[in-house]
């Protein structure tokens, strides 16, 4: 009995001990919650901080993807002056080029089958590994080759940049990004040529290749410390042969937009056997992706129509644009008397227009959800803005021209993210690799037969009217090729440099019709863009506990 009550005795004291510690914590919670709520999250600021170096390191590699075309163009006379080769020139761009775009799928698909980070960084280390070789080139071969290990590795980069954005952002917050975009592609067009030119007179042409190191180094050392991304690993076979299919599809069109009406005519057998080649390999290409289990580029994405819809303004919106930027500098030198290097900075109307009004719908885009009228707007200033490029002559201002490209930057500006983010909220995460990469090859694509279609009305135009105007012998000039450089035109007689002068004028006139013709079409593709409800859709004040639980998604997965 003794023992019984010791131990009754016991129990009562533990609980009246515990009850008076329960009192006690109840007593103090409000002060150690109000003690709390004083300080700062711990973590809150680092995450955020690293999210910031992760998009600093994804605009770096953006940035080396996008300039280096721009800084090579520059640099080629002086290229050619040392190592020779004249008759391969074309072919540094276009191995390049090549490699490029017949990677960009694959790199997309690989990704989405082993994780993104990895993936990126190898495709950083082989553009570097190119960039290198490049710069050691000792002969115009040995240079083609190296570029082609630099393109391939250019793919890549692109293409990890937007799904890696596409993860980590939620599509209803990825519009406060898109000015940033914006700024890196108008810093490639207006810096490229003019960082070129320096860099070749200071210290080298090679170096317009060893600068890609240091930039290329900071990219990789920034995203292999702060970037996490879930770790994958796909049971799934690679798709060779459809990667080997579509890679020799690519090939064959790019050759035919490169050499048609150049290297050879475009009745010739060279291309028309290419493009037989390229039909045949797509042809199977899609056959092959209806059978295998991890297709390359799974067709199934191409179901959804918006994806469809905006894969199409993709490819026209890059046959307008780098159409258009590939002729405006010419128009600027010939008629306007523009030097090669200030060619470059009097396209900044067009890309102030494009950076101002990217960043205005990218905030839009985030504060209200809705971004199916930058499409249509766009494609209606893409239209007016061709339009009215087309009516210049050579009396046209430089004040003028620029008041034009302006409103051709404007509709860029609503275009040229806005496509990839409904792409990008098109498919699902797991193919958020394929489905950026369709839509930067199909842009690609687009510019590739812009340049080239344009091209050839630009050659022939010209041609036409130097005849017409000069006769047989001013046309005779232009029988190699419709571009004359400034230097070679201050040598022509007077009547002949007027004829040319007005040639350029007529030839400039076409190009921007029928990109204003072409583009109709992008802005009528838009109209049939539903608006759904982007991914990440910012919480309901009912929401509002859950969703301060669940903030900032991005630093969590950075």
């Amino acid at each position: 009995m003794c023992v019984r009550a010791l131990i009754i005795q016991g129990e009562t004291e533990n609980m009246v001990r515990k009850q008076s510690d329960d009192e006690a914590s109840s007593a103090s919670a409000p002060a150690q919650a109000a003690r709390e709520a004083q300080q700062p999250p711990a973590k809150a600021e680092p995450k955020q901080r690293s999210t910031s170096v992760v998009i600093f390191a994804l605009m770096i590699a953006m940035l080396l993807a996008m300039l280096d075309n721009m800084i090579v163009g520059t640099a080629m006379p002086t290229i050619v002056g040392e190592l020779g080769g004249l008759d391969h020139l074309s072919w540094v761009v276009t191995a390049y080029t090549l490699a490029t775009a017949a990677s960009t799928p694959i790199w997309g698909k690989l990704g989405d089958m082993y994780g993104r980070k990895g993936v990126f960084l190898t495709s950083i280390a082989i553009f570097l590994g190119g960039s290198a070789l490049s710069g050691m080139a000792q002969s115009m071969g040995e240079l083609i080759g190296f570029r082609a290990i630099q393109g391939l590795g250019a793919g890549g980069l692109m293409v990890g940049v937007m799904a890696i954005i596409g993860d980590l952002v939620p599509p209803r917050e990825r519009g406060r990004y898109q000015g940033i975009m914006a700024g890196v592609m108008a810093v490639a067009m207006i810096g490229g040529p003019l960082v070129g030119g320096t860099l070749t007179d200071h210290l080298g042409w090679r170096w317009i290749f060893y600068i890609n190191l240091p930039l290329g180094a900071i990219a990789l050392a920034a995203i292999t410390a702060v970037l996490h991304l879930p770790k994958k690993r796909s049971q799934g076979r690679i798709d060779y042969t459809g990667a080997a299919l579509l890679t020799v599809g690519i090939t064959a069109l790019v050759l035919i937009t490169t050499w048609g009406g150049n290297e050879y005519a475009w009745g010739s057998g060279q291309i028309i056997g290419l493009g037989a080649v390229g039909v045949l390999s797509l042809v199977a290409f899609l056959y092959v992706e209806t059978r295998v289990a991890e297709p390359v580029l799974p067709l199934h994405i191409f179901r959804n129509p918006n994806f469809s819809l905006v894969t199409a303004i993709g490819f026209l919106t890059g046959f307008v644009m780098f159409g258009s930027t590939t002729f405006l500098p010419l128009y600027q030198q010939t008629v306007q008397g523009a030097t090669a290097t200030n060619s470059g900075l009097l396209l900044l109307p067009m890309l102030l227009g494009m950076l101002v009004v990217s960043l205005v719908a990218g905030r839009v885009t985030t504060s209200t959800g809705k971004y199916k009228i930058f499409p249509i707007v766009g494609g209606l200033l893409i239209t007016g803005g061709m339009f009215l490029l087309s009516t210049m002559d050579t009396e046209t201002t430089r004040f003028t021209s620029g008041l034009f490209m302006a409103v051709l930057g404007m509709g860029m500006g609503c275009l040229m993210q806005t496509t990839m983010l409904v792409a990008q909220n098109s498919v699902e995460m797991k193919d958020m690799g394929v489905g950026s990469s369709s839509a930067t090859l199909f842009r690609t694509l687009g510019g590739s037969f812009g340049v080239a279609i344009l091209g050839a009305l630009f050659t022939n135009q010209v041609r036409d009217t130097m005849t017409e105007r000069g006769g047989g012998k001013a046309a005779a000039i232009t029988s190699g090729s419709a571009q004359l450089d400034p230097a070679s035109l201050k040598l022509l007689p007077p009547p002949v440099r007027d004829a040319y002068t007005h040639a350029v004028a007529s030839g400039a006139h076409q190009v921007f019709l029928w990109g204003a013709l072409i583009s109709i079409v992008g802005a009528i593709a838009a109209w049939f863009v539903k608006e759904v409800p982007l991914r990440g859709a910012a919480a309901k004040p009912a929401e509002s506990d859950e969703a301060a639980a669940g903030a900032a998604p991005i630093a969590e997965t950075v």
